[in-house]
């Protein structure tokens, strides 16, 4: 006797949330201290949506769940509903109202979130206080459409369906050397020395987003002396005698020891784009970060261009 498929009359909104968790983590495990219920619980819904649904939802590889084409067709309209019940969750919590209120959560790299983003608060803060301010600094692609932020501060234009991105500025990367360094090893008088220097930069096998490999464009074969996938570590070996680095203007504001070099024949340009997920764009709290980050990005393009 077969198993007994569960009328679609009876589908589940819960059920379809840990779906799109599983989908979202890879694995079950993970998408359990997701939504904060046990594995086995994990297991026992999504079995019970492939009974409503008709059919499987994931593969079991070695490498963690794979979807089936079945997860593939339902999980646009899925995402829609999420979207209608965050949009529905915001006007009863208040969220909708006039003051902004409640979590934004804004992704972006180390580097800018870091160095840039997380000194410039305080003005968000005095405007609108009951906003709370989750940062989150990855060197990885953030999915806005699966949630994983409200809004993703880029050095490129996301691809996506159901998102929105505007380009809101751009920024320089120069090159940058310490005295200890110079004292060592010279300084560099044009490009054309600077296949007799050492250099600092990220690790190759581990980037993700290749708008980071800025350094093949100041030079072909570098001499990588040392290697990291923190700008904030780049930025201490540099100023440590370590060798020569790229990095962003807004990266050196407060490093004395870092000097630039040869800033009339190395510059190296990034957009920057927000994004956010169409659901959210006109909820007043998203829309209160993503234009306050959009407005100091716009005062302060002199300084991030090298032009002021």
């Amino acid at each position: 006797m077969g198993v007994k498929r569960i009328p679609i009359e009876e589908l589940d909104w819960d059920d379809l949330r840990i779906f799109l968790a599983v989908i979202r983590s890879g694995n079950l495990s993970q998408a359990a201290k997701t939504v904060h219920v046990d594995h086995s619980t994990i297991s026992r819904r999504i079995s019970r949506l492939e009974l409503c649904l008709g059919g499987a939802l994931f593969e079991r590889r070695k490498d963690g769940l794979q979807k089936t084409l079945l997860a593939e067709q339902i999980l646009p309209q899925v995402e829609a509903m999420e979207g209608g019940a965050v949009a529905l969750r915001e006007n009863l919590t208040g969220y909708g109202g006039r003051e902004p209120a409640g979590i934004v959560r804004v992704a972006m790299m180390e580097g800018i979130g870091s160095l840039y983003i997380a000194r410039r608060l305080l003005g968000l803060s005095s405007m609108y206080p009951l906003l709370r301010i989750e940062l989150v600094t990855s060197p990885q692609l953030v999915n806005v459409n699966r949630r994983e932020a409200d809004i993703f501060l880029s050095f490129f234009k996301p691809e996506g369906r159901g998102m929105e991105s505007e380009n809101i500025g751009l920024f320089t990367l120069s090159l940058y050397g310490s005295d200890k360094y110079f004292d060592l090893h010279g300084k560099p008088k044009s490009s054309e020395d600077l296949v007799n220097h050492k250099f600092l930069s990220y690790i190759d096998d581990l980037i993700q987003v290749d708008t980071v490999r800025w350094l093949d464009e100041v030079i072909s074969n570098p001499s990588i002396v040392f290697s990291s996938n923190s700008m904030l570590a780049q930025m201490a070996a540099a100023s440590s005698g370590l060798g020569l680095v790229l990095l962003p203007r807004f990266a050196v504001a407060n490093e004395p020891k870092l000097i630039p070099i040869l800033a009339n024949q190395v510059c190296v340009t990034r957009e920057l784009w927000l994004s956010v997920h169409a659901d959210l764009r006109y909820s007043n709290r998203i829309n209160a970060v993503f234009n306050y980050l959009k407005n100091i990005i716009s005062v302060d393009q002199e300084f991030l261009s090298g032009r002021g």
